[in-house]
């Protein structure tokens, strides 16, 4: 199948929802200022990018900023979940004394939501970024957690006993056999964890800071913009499919022992 074949079937889904759409938008069904069509939101949003007549008013050409405001906070609570988390991980699932004397507690604290933490997050870090890095945090943690539990525990152990039998010491079964089995669970938790990162950076930015996407998106609804609030939401999908493609990238070069033999390198 062709490059041009597969961008076009990845196309058709999207362009569809936006035709059918532009046309719900346009039969008066609804007040246009309620369901702003397609076409409208397409125009905010090359505004608010390009500053080109003011129709997004004060945000005007200040989309990159917003993006990058956003993107550090996603950068700052991502990195600190995914080095915890995968460190954590593996000591829990390879040492039975971490599992005994530390998971009880994560797991108490694992069905909290994450948005319930907001008033204890403001009140230790105030009105900045902390309590939203906190947030975003929270929120990637227990998955890249809980799949590298998994991906440690289900390690092959034929694999571990030959290695210990070859004289491999701890430090290297860890490092040799255990993390390169658990790769494949370890992504899953790091492509899960993205997702909800920016799902709280969003939750955040509504309530703890002045700027970023969550920030204009929130800010349009008071003002009854739903043309911006419907640009901000698409540039929150769209900036999150490019992170979660990134992982993919590195995921791909990562397990490359693995082409050939499942069904994702089928796919190519």
């Amino acid at each position: 199948m062709t490059a041009l074949s597969k961008s076009w079937e990845r196309a058709v889904v999207p362009l569809f929802i936006l035709a059918a759409w532009e046309a719900f938008s346009r039969s008066g069904f609804l007040p246009a200022a309620l369901l702003p069509a397609p076409s409208v939101v397409l125009h905010t949003w090359g505004d608010w990018i390009f500053g080109f007549d003011e129709t997004s008013q004060g945000n005007t050409g200040r989309w990159l900023a917003d993006a990058l405001s956003s993107a550090t906070r996603v950068a700052a609570g991502y990195g600190i979940a995914v080095v915890s988390g995968v460190l954590l991980g593996i000591a829990i699932g390879w040492w039975r004394w971490v599992e005994r004397t530390v998971e009880p507690t994560l797991q108490m604290l694992r069905p909290v939501p994450p948005v319930s933490w907001i008033p204890l997050a403001i009140i230790w870090f105030g009105i900045a970024n902390k309590p939203a890095i906190f947030l975003v945090f929270l929120g990637a943690f227990f998955p890249i957690l809980m799949n590298t539990i998994h991906g440690v525990k289900t390690a092959d152990r034929n694999l571990i006993r030959a290695a210990s039998m070859m004289g491999a010491t701890e430090q290297q079964l860890l490092r040799h056999v255990v993390f390169p089995a658990a790769l494949p669970s370890i992504f899953a938790g790091l492509r899960i964890g993205i997702g909800a990162a920016w799902m709280l950076t969003v939750t955040a930015e509504m309530v703890a800071v002045k700027s970023g996407l969550g920030y204009v998106l929130w800010d349009s609804y008071y003002f009854l913009r739903y043309d911006l609030v419907l640009a901000a939401m698409a540039s929150i999908g769209l900036l999150g499919y490019a992170t979660d493609a990134l992982i993919k990238v590195l995921m791909s070069a990562a397990l490359h022992w693995q082409h050939g033999s499942t069904l994702q390198s089928r796919e190519g």
